[in-house]
């Protein structure tokens, strides 16, 4: 196996997180955002997406999108488990994923891309070019304060986000506070619940992964 990564980006961060909770080791290639190598026509034949992580598997598989990646290594390698032990678990833990990805992620997304100098004429994801548009910056940031409200509250009733244990959302939500922070939004401000979850998941090994 081989895993497509950037190591300043929050998605493959997530899954750097995952293979460190389960002690995986999968060699890295690197692929440098910055210089636009996931728009090189050698990545593009990988992902046609032109985003990053993947992950090739034995058999030459190339599979993209952080949730899939880590969810066929958690039924290769099943302990310790990330995704719960039951459907019940397991869909919980798949919900709030994609909650963090289509309401906290995308969100601070949508602020950074229409901010940054560095997305002027790329502003979303892939080899299409889009121009930025200065308008969706508030709205992004209503979108990052409306998320980390509604973690909030769930926070507050379970010790983790998917129920009282460790999950792949919680390492999600890690990699989306975090950031949140490129955009100057300190997401632990005013929200006791999330700073106590954060205090305790920041501290893990696999937090600097």
């Amino acid at each position: 196996m081989r895993l497509f990564d950037f190591a300043r980006a929050p998605n493959p961060r997530r899954v750097r997180m995952f293979l460190a909770e389960k002690r995986l080791d999968i060699p890295k290639v690197p692929v440098n955002l910055y210089r636009m190598e996931q728009l090189s026509p050698a990545f593009l034949a990988i992902n046609p997406g032109g985003t990053v992580p993947v992950l090739e598997t034995d058999d030459g598989t190339y599979i993209a999108e952080s949730l899939a990646i880590c969810l066929y290594l958690e039924r290769l390698h099943p302990e310790p488990s990330l995704f719960g032990k039951s459907p019940r678990a397991e869909a919980l833990t798949v919900m709030w994923t994609r909650i963090v990805e289509s309401e906290g992620l995308d969100a601070v997304a949508e602020v950074l891309r229409n901010l940054s100098p560095g997305f002027r004429n790329h502003v979303l994801p892939g080899p299409v070019p889009y121009p930025q548009l200065p308008a969706l910056v508030e709205r992004g940031y209503r979108r990052v304060a409306q998320f980390f409200d509604r973690i909030e509250q769930q926070l507050a009733r379970h010790a983790h986000l998917a129920g009282d244990d460790l999950s792949f959302a919680d390492l999600s939500l890690l990699a989306a506070v975090d950031f949140a922070g490129w955009v100057d939004v300190r997401a632990t401000d005013g929200r006791p619940a999330l700073a106590r979850w954060y205090g305790r998941v920041a501290e893990r090994p696999s937090a600097g992964a």
